[in-house]
């Protein structure tokens, strides 16, 4: 992120709404415990979500990579009152962390915890989605994509997350991880069964509506 940028997102996460204090602690315990911090969605990203949230009013959200349970703790802030947000995670060590915040929060019985693989994990899941974050192995967004968008219901958002991959997208020359995300921003382009916007937030996130 060059200075321009950083000075930029220091403003707009200035004049964003403040996290929760647990969020505040669940950042600085990640940032403390694991080793790769940066991984997490933080203030300006989860704001975002909890506010997408908020306007979509979910019953059913599902979350495919948890990493500490930032982001989903955010988005289950715009849960309908019975609603329920099913989250997966490959890291069995990141479940202890993902426990201990979801309860802290008072989120216990509105978030769910699945730890494995995503893909063996959602057809278990015989649910429909009102939203869905995106934000596992790369080179699976495609395989999780079509896994569920049959599985959202009409007008459900989709959001991916990382889909610049640190700006290399825009370069001529790819190399094997950026052409992946590549050929799934431009699969979502052109997908006849949604509309879309990519915002360069953070990493870049990519919006997708089903009609």
């Amino acid at each position: 992120m060059n200075f321009a940028l950083k000075k930029l997102t220091k403003y707009c996460e200035k004049h964003t709404s403040l996290p929760t204090e647990v969020l505040y602690e669940l950042e600085r315990e990640t940032n403390l415990k694991t080793l790769a911090p940066q991984m997490l969605s933080g203030h300006l990203q989860g704001a975002l979500l909890a506010m997408l949230s908020k306007i979509q009013q979910p019953k059913t959200i599902l979350e495919i990579g948890t990493f500490t349970g930032y982001a989903s703790i955010c988005m289950a802030q715009g849960l309908t009152e019975d609603g329920v947000l099913h989250t997966i995670e490959a890291n069995e060590e990141l479940g202890h962390i993902i426990q201990k915040y979801i309860e802290k929060a008072g989120l216990k019985g509105k978030i769910i915890s699945h730890m494995g693989k995503a893909e063996e994990v959602i057809p278990t899941l015989d649910l429909n989605y009102d939203m869905a974050f995106i934000d596992a192995g790369k080179r699976f967004y495609e395989l999780h994509f079509n896994m569920i968008i049959d599985r959202m219901n009409s007008g459900g958002l989709i959001i991916a997350d990382n889909i610049l991959w640190s700006g290399k997208v825009t370069l001529k020359e790819h190399d094997k991880d950026t052409s992946i995300i590549h050929s799934f921003n431009e699969k979502i382009h052109n997908d006849p069964r949604i509309e879309n916007v990519m915002l360069p937030i953070r990493d870049g996130l990519l919006l997708m509506r089903k009609k």
